[in-house]
Formats: structure tokens, sequence, C-alpha cells
């Protein structure tokens, strides 16, 4: 009799938790996601856009603008909108020339997605910040650094992959002379209070380098000047990217963009 009562004992005691289990996962109010309106699993949230791919992780996805294909450089102008002194050589690659100049894109870009390719010259000449030397603006106004940084010692602010002045990379992974490398940048563009130089958002930045890692989501100081600590100078929302002309014959392909919706918090 004993016995049959401590079985029943533990049948109701089971019964309670697997009830109390089934109510708890059923009934338990449900938590709104921080900064959000929907609910932690809410099916009611939108789903992402679709978006195709690239074949390759190189190539352009779907929703970007190609800034240059091989096919021509319509996409550029120099610093007074005219067309574009660089070249496209006969390996359909877009060459900076002596004298030509910095170029810029047409369309004004913000926050964005960027993908660069570029080859510093095969023939070593120079040394320091004088041996393949050019850059990529973002915006017109913050600088990553392009240069051969393979066997060439110069300051650890001012090497491939640097914010220019700012913050040397995370690990120097240069290819050799003459050897195609990639940029894959993240970039945030700054919030200004009004139209004062305040910033109530700085930017940041995200580069890989060759498919690594070398600025991870940092904070920009500001304006990229030479020899003079930066900061932050008022400017519009969007601003053409720049690809400096610093007197070496560095080679561009493969460049484009995606725009990245900006979402601000005050």
């Amino acid at each position: 009799m004993k016995e049959k009562a401590t079985q029943i004992c533990i049948a109701v005691l089971v019964g309670a938790i697997i009830c109390t289990i089934g109510i708890s996962a059923e009934d338990k109010p449900r938590e709104k996601k921080v900064d959000s309106k929907y609910f932690v699993h809410d099916e009611t949230e939108p789903l992402p856009p679709v978006v195709a791919p690239g074949k390759t992780d190189d190539q352009p996805p779907a929703d970007a603008i190609v800034l240059f294909n091989g096919k021509d450089t319509l996409a550029w102008c120099d610093g007074k909108g005219q067309d574009t002194k660089w070249i496209i050589n006969d390996t359909g690659e877009m060459e900076c020339i002596k004298k030509s100049g910095y170029i810029q894109t047409r369309k004004e870009f913000g926050s964005c997605q960027l993908h660069v390719e570029w080859a510093t010259p095969t023939d070593v000449k120079g040394s320091s910040q004088g041996r393949g030397n050019s850059g990529v603006f973002l915006m017109g106004t913050y600088e990553v650094q392009v240069l051969d940084s393979y066997d060439n010692i110069t300051y650890a602010d001012g090497q491939a992959a640097a914010i220019y002045g700012q913050k040397k990379p995370l690990v120097n992974v240069s290819r050799g002379p003459g050897q195609w490398q990639s940029y894959d940048i993240v970039f945030h563009r700054p919030i200004f209070k009004g139209k004062t130089n305040e910033v109530v958002r700085p930017a940041m930045i995200t580069v890989f380098h060759n498919g690594v890692l070398v600025q991870d989501h940092w904070e920009i100081k500001g304006v990229t000047w030479h020899k003079k600590q930066s900061a932050y100078r008022y400017h519009a929302d969007k601003m053409p990217i720049q690809l400096q002309d610093h007197g070496n014959p560095i080679r561009y392909r493969n460049i484009w963009v995606r725009e990245i919706p900006e979402i601000i918090t005050r």
C-alpha cells in the first residue's frame, strides 16, 4: 500500500512539472527587442530583402553601384567635374598618370560598403612614402592609405591600410610590388550637430586588407591632414569618393559600392 501511494505521488509530481513547463513555455509574456517595436521571435517583423550575391565574394552583389569594371571611366571626374585624365590601360585597369590629379565619383555617398582592388608598380622606385603611394578617400575627406608596404619601411600611420595620420593597421598583410590587393571597407559617416563642427556621432570604419581585418570598427578622429592632429570639420551628408594622385602610376580595378541605410538615434 505504501509503495502504491509513493508511485501515485511521483506520478502527480511529474504531471505537475510537465503542466508547469507547458504553461510557462506557452503563456510566458514575450519581451520586446532593444530599440525595436517588435518582440523577440516576432513573426510579424518584416524579413530582410533578398539580394543576389556576386558569383564570387569580390564581385558586386545585385544592389551594388559599379564604379569601375574595366570598360570606361564614366563614373569618375576630376575635382572640377571634368572628364578624368586617368587612363584605361591595355589590360583594362584604371591607371593614374603623371600630373593627372585626384579623381572622384560623380555620384556622392555617405555611409557605405566599398570594394577596391589596386596594384602598385612592379618596377620598384623610391622608398617610404615615395613608393607606390595613393589613397582612398571616403567622402573626399577620410583617407585609407594606399602604399607599397611590402618590405618598405615608413611611419606606422602612413603605411598601406592605415587611416592616414591617425591609426596604423592591426597587421601588415601587403603583397609584393605589382600584385593585386584588395580593400573591403565598411564606413559609417559622421553626424554633426546642425551645421557646426561638433559631432553627435563620429565616423566609424572597418577595413579588410587582402581579406584580413586591419581596422576594427575604429572611430575616425577627423579630417585627414599631413603632420597635423585631426579634427572634424562640417561637411554635407553625402560627398564623392576620391582616389589620390600622389605622383605614382597606381592601377585600380573592380571598384563597387553599396550604400548603407542610415539609422540615426538621437
